[in-house]
């Protein structure tokens, strides 16, 4: 991830906000996500009785966690978000399990509404960048797995608030399309030798609760348009 991102992402949300006499608020989130995804299917090199079946990867729970900010336009509000999440599936292989472990940054920049009171909803692109992305048994063991073709995710979900607390759950479904890629697996522990990773996508359900550290309603005697309250 180009490391320059963020700050100039940060730089823009100051400029908003100085620019901007609208309604802000800036805070914390983390929670659970359930994650789904990947196939693989075991080849058989002639005849010797390797596993030669697809494998569904069996849904697993991984968490997440960031910083948001949030500028309301009367109903509406845009809403960039920073967010380091841990995802895993598992392959039941004939042998044992195999743990799918992928860990990645995600900026998404959200447009949402006030539908009513306390809900909103909102949706929006998202930039991934993948971090870490391993199978457990593969030969080398350090073998690193192509999760996704595109750093483009869609997220959608809906949002209740709570004074300074919020309850978020929504959908994160990458772009990417899929993409065959080889891998040599430890027959003898897992069961299956050469394989084809068909499909190494990984999608989830987060549902989170975040704190406004600050907001402009808790603040109203601060001077909105003559700086940056981070």
């Amino acid at each position: 991830m180009n490391k320059s991102f963020l700050p100039i992402l940060i730089g823009l949300l100051c400029f908003s906000l100085s620019s901007n006499a609208q309604e802000y608020s800036f805070g914390v989130k983390g929670g659970g996500n359930y994650v789904m995804g990947g196939s693989i299917t075991g080849k058989d090199p002639g005849g010797v009785g390797y596993f030669d079946g697809t494998i569904e990867a069996d849904p697993e729970f991984g968490f997440h966690a960031g910083v948001f900010f949030q500028l309301k336009f009367g109903k509406f509000f845009i809403r960039p978000e920073a967010m380091y999440h841990t995802m895993s599936t598992t392959f039941e292989f004939p042998t044992q399990p195999s743990a799918y472990e992928v860990d990645k940054i995600s900026i998404p920049l959200l447009f949402g509404y006030n539908i009513w009171g306390p809900i909103d909803i909102y949706a929006g692109p998202a930039y991934q960048n993948i971090m870490n992305s391993s199978l457990e048994g593969t030969e080398p063991p350090d073998k690193v797995i192509v999760v996704q073709n595109t750093p483009l995710a869609a997220q959608a979900g809906v949002k209740v608030n709570f004074g300074r607390f919020e309850v978020d759950l929504r959908y994160d479904r990458t772009l990417a399309s899929k993409e065959l890629q080889f891998v040599d697996i430890d027959n003898g522990e897992y069961g299956v030798n050469d394989a084809d990773f068909t499909d190494s996508r990984l999608n989830q359900v987060l549902l989170s609760i975040g704190f406004k550290i600050g907001d402009s309603e808790s603040n109203p005697g601060r001077r909105r348009g003559k700086g940056c309250y981070f």
